[in-house]
């Protein structure tokens, strides 16, 4: 037995398998053990230890609430069908009938959504995200671009109550930026935006363009998860630290006092650095988480093959060929070439209206998990 639900921009119906009652029970029960942890003095003393649960209840929240109401709703259903079935009064049979419809009705919706919830989410779900813009091909046109996606990102967080420190904004002498690194907090970052990895190409008329001639140009972004204290440990003696005074639009302490802070990993040479505290000691800190998650990521793409070609596909060399959204200021259009989604309201989007653009692309990869998840149920029972 399936559940069918429709696809996006398409009338093809995608099939779900049938919940199973004894998991969701498991599920329930598991995440009521974890909040009986989360009370336990030990496990609050423990930082490590509490995180580690913190997220485990995070993670399962959404499904133990609905997995909880899907089966109360399941016992309703069979009470009042029971009722339904030996009930002799006609009007209260008819009566009877409406209720028994109606929360089958709602039985149906609950399970579309507990199905989606339950397909698997990537490991990093939850974590906090280094977001990095940085210009590609393109020349002044892609710096300038790199401004406008750091201001497009930051509205749709501004929007979305999403919280956001901004690493790195190092600017170019024509009003560009060379990159720009936030770092995007809370349990929605990298499950919003990982999917933003990739090349982003610009199509349209520079503001220094005599003869009106469109440009192309490219800028890449990386998502990068935020790395757990427990993932890596970093030799200091492999580290070179320079300070030195900020530069960029900022409060009394610009150009002031060196508390500024750059950190170069000498095996690696992963260079990072933070500038927007006024505490040497604070931009030095955050400049460390930044160097710890950069490395978690290079152990993961040199020892699984996976993260490598996700790291390729996520940045690539920033040519304009290897595009996975273009912006084209002419026909007020975005196009997200990885599922060919299209929407012509350019200027509403790089306000910061981003919700569809992101919407769109979860859908079309919960629709690919769920496709992998049935092959794979399919594979084992033959």
């Amino acid at each position: 037995m399936f559940v069918l639900r429709r696809s996006l921009n398409t009338n093809k119906e995608i099939p779900m398998a049938e919940l199973n009652e004894n998991n969701l029970r498991s599920i329930v029960a598991t995440f009521k053990a974890v909040e009986e942890r989360l009370s336990d003095p030990q496990v609050t003393a423990d930082n490590k230890r509490l995180t580690e649960l913190s997220r485990e209840r995070a993670r399962l929240a959404k499904t133990a609430e609905l997995s909880e109401t899907w089966l109360a709703l399941k016992t309703q259903i069979a009470e009042c069908d029971s009722g339904w079935q030996s009930e002799k009064d006609a009007e209260m049979k008819a009566e009877l009938g409406r209720e028994l419809k109606a929360l089958k009705e709602q039985f149906n919706n609950l399970s579309e959504e507990l199905q989606l919830e339950l397909i698997p989410k990537d490991a990093d779900a939850g974590k906090n995200v280094y977001l990095e813009i940085r210009a590609g091909t393109g020349g002044d046109e892609a710096g300038l671009f790199v401004r406008d996606l750091f201001r497009m990102y930051t509205r749709y967080f501004d929007s979305e109550g999403i919280r956001y420190e901004v690493q790195e904004f190092t600017e170019t002498g024509v009003g560009g930026v060379k990159e720009a690194i936030l770092l995007v907090l809370g349990e929605r970052a990298y499950d919003l935006l990982h999917l933003e990895a990739g090349t982003h190409r610009v199509q349209r008329i520079p503001a220094t363009e005599a003869n009106g001639r469109i440009h192309t140009s490219a800028v890449t972004v990386a998502v990068i998860p935020e790395a757990d204290e427990d993932e890596i440990k970093i030799d200091p003696g492999d580290l070179r630290i320079d300070v030195f005074r900020s530069s960029g639009s900022g409060g009394q302490h610009v150009n002031k006092t060196e508390s500024a802070v750059r950190i170069t990993h000498l095996p690696t040479g992963i260079v990072v650095g933070c500038q927007e505290e006024k505490s040497q000691i604070k931009n030095r800190a955050k400049a460390m988480k930044a160097l710890m998650s950069k490395l978690v990521e290079k152990q993961r793409s040199e020892s699984q093959e996976k993260y490598a070609t996700e790291k390729k596909a996520q940045v690539g060399s920033g040519d304009r060929s290897e595009k996975i959204r273009t912006y084209n200021y002419p026909q007020n259009r975005v196009t997200d070439h990885r599922i060919n989604f299209t929407a012509h309201n350019l200027d509403q989007i790089m306000e910061g209206k981003l919700g569809d653009v992101i919407g769109a692309l979860l859908l079309a990869e919960r629709e690919a998990k769920m496709r992998a998840g049935e092959t794979a149920v399919a594979a084992a029972a033959t």
